[in-house]
């Protein structure tokens, strides 16, 4: 059991074979290949390494499954006594990517 912890737009994920991960949108079609070669760490059952701060000889490879819109967050900032409200909704666009192997 290989697991590894990657980052990608500003967070990490812990990510193994086979496991299916949403994260920040990516360029890419639905099905391409991608690498991740900021791994910040490896554990394969036995033994950890740990990078200062990316593991240099590590690559984790997926696949794009789909990509697409999250759900509506509404933001409503509101001030009482002075009839200030402000409503927003924002939808953060995601990718979903299928991890295929943790090379090292």
């Amino acid at each position: 059991m290989n697991l590894a912890v990657i980052e990608t737009g500003g967070k990490q994920y812990l990510v193994s074979e086979g496991k299916k991960v949403k994260i920040e949108k990516i360029k890419g079609e639905t099905g391409e290949k991608i690498k991740f070669d900021r791994v910040l760490l490896f554990f394969d059952g036995k033994k950890t390494a740990i990078g200062t701060p990316y593991l240099k000889e590590l690559l984790v490879e997926g696949e794009i499954i789909k990509s697409g819109r999250l759900k509506k967050v509404i933001v409503f900032r509101y001030h009482s006594k002075t009839r200030y409200r402000k409503k927003k909704g924002h939808r953060q666009h995601f990718s979903e990517v299928l991890i295929k192997k943790i090379s090292h």
